[in-house]
Order: structure tokens, then C-alpha cells, then sequence
């Protein structure tokens, strides 16, 4: 993708403990601070930058939200690209994150 850097990790997925929560993936610190570090100018408020993510055979845009309890950028994964993939939470994903 033209002019994106691309980062490649592998995550596991969890779910927010609110009733209905959403699914994440945490982006790994060490990348997350690279990203704050050289791109934080690209947030758009509240942390929120755009991206594009893969995981299997899905590709989607997205954002990425800087977690400051966590120290790291987390990816949503909605419903829709856990059904397509086959997306369970206790499995290690590969995961693609264009920004």
C-alpha cells in the first residue's frame, strides 16, 4: 500500500468485559511505541488513527485506538471479519496492520 508502513505481529484476541464487549487484538509495545513515536501526529483524537488490517483471508479499514491504561494501540475486530475468518479468542492470530 502506497506510502503506508506496514507492520506484521502476531496477537491473540480478547473481549472487552463490558456486557456485549468488543473483540481486540493488542498491537505489541515495542511496535505501538514506534508508531506513537513517529505517527502520533496522525491521530485524529482520542488516539484514534486510521489503518488498514489483515488477518487470514480478510482485509478491512479500520483504526487503531492508543490504549494509555495499556501502553499499546488495539485493533477492533468486528463481527463480521471474526465470522469471515474464523476468528476464536483463544487462538494466536497473525495479523497485518497497514498506517
Amino acid at each position: 500500500m502506497d506510502g503506508l508502513i506496514k507492520y506484521d505481529f502476531i496477537s491473540r484476541m480478547w473481549q472487552d468485559a463490558s456486557v456485549g464487549g468488543w473483540h481486540f487484538l493488542s498491537l505489541p509495545e515495542d511496535i505501538s511505541s514506534e508508531i506513537r513515536k513517529n505517527l502520533q501526529w496522525q491521530e485524529e483524537g482520542w488516539g484514534r488513527m486510521k489503518a488498514t488490517a489483515s488477518i487470514k483471508n480478510c482485509q478491512w479499514k479500520t483504526a487503531i485506538w492508543y490504549d494509555t491504561k495499556k501502553g499499546t494501540y488495539i485493533l477492533p475486530v468486528k463481527k463480521e471479519i471474526r465470522t469471515k475468518a474464523q476468528l476464536i479468542t483463544e487462538n494466536d492470530l497473525e495479523v497485518s496492520v497497514w498506517v
